[in-house]
């Protein structure tokens, strides 16, 4: 075996293994090919269909729409989480008070965690996370409010809500006016955006 060839070799696995390792940034397939005494290497890429705007003004709206995923989903998959959690927790707690002192904890440790992270949000972001959490518990963040705090704090809560504009009964319609935002998730998923 010639030094050329081994070095061709070398540089092939090389150039395989980096390019296995992109496979999930967009790469669907590789292989080899051999044509008569030819070999070689075929990439495939993965269709990333890219959006097109008539206007400026519609790609400054859907960079604004990608900021607000890009920031609030995560936070939507954390609050799914610790429901999950804290409602697994509540039915092994025997009283109605037990329950009420965990959720009071639960909701001061969030409070002290998250106000940073929300006093710095838009309006725009707020609603979009407020639908984002509607989509990964099932529940509006009003249904939410209603079964932890009770109704009278929900409807306390929906009316300061709708002084600044907003609707804790936001409902997420990811084949309507949402389908957008769940392309959006998709391509955060798969690690795209």
């Amino acid at each position: 075996m010639s030094l050329r060839f081994f070095i061709f070799l070398t540089i092939l696995g090389g150039i395989t293994t980096s390019l296995s390792a992109q496979r999930s940034r967009g790469i669907s397939d590789i292989r080899y090919e051999v044509r008569g005494s030819d070999t070689s290497l075929v990439i495939t890429l993965r269709d990333i269909p890219v959006p097109y705007f008539k206007k400026k003004r519609d790609m400054r709206i859907y960079a604004r729409l990608v900021r607000a995923v890009k920031l609030t989903y995560p936070i939507a998959l954390e609050a799914n989480r610790r429901l999950k959690e804290m409602e697994a927790h509540l039915m092994t707690l025997p009283s109605e008070k037990e329950q009420r002192i965990y959720i009071k904890n639960v909701e001061d440790s969030l409070t002290k965690e998250y106000t940073p992270i929300l006093k710095k949000m838009s309006m725009y972001q707020g609603m979009v996370l407020l639908k984002l959490i509607d989509r990964e518990t099932g529940r509006t963040s009003f249904r939410l409010v209603q079964e932890l705090r009770g109704k009278f704090a929900a409807f306390f809560w929906q009316g300061i809500a709708r002084l600044f504009g907003a609707n804790l009964k936001l409902e997420y319609d990811k084949e309507g006016e949402d389908a957008l935002i769940e392309y959006l998730i998709g391509l955060y998923e798969a690690g795209e955006l």
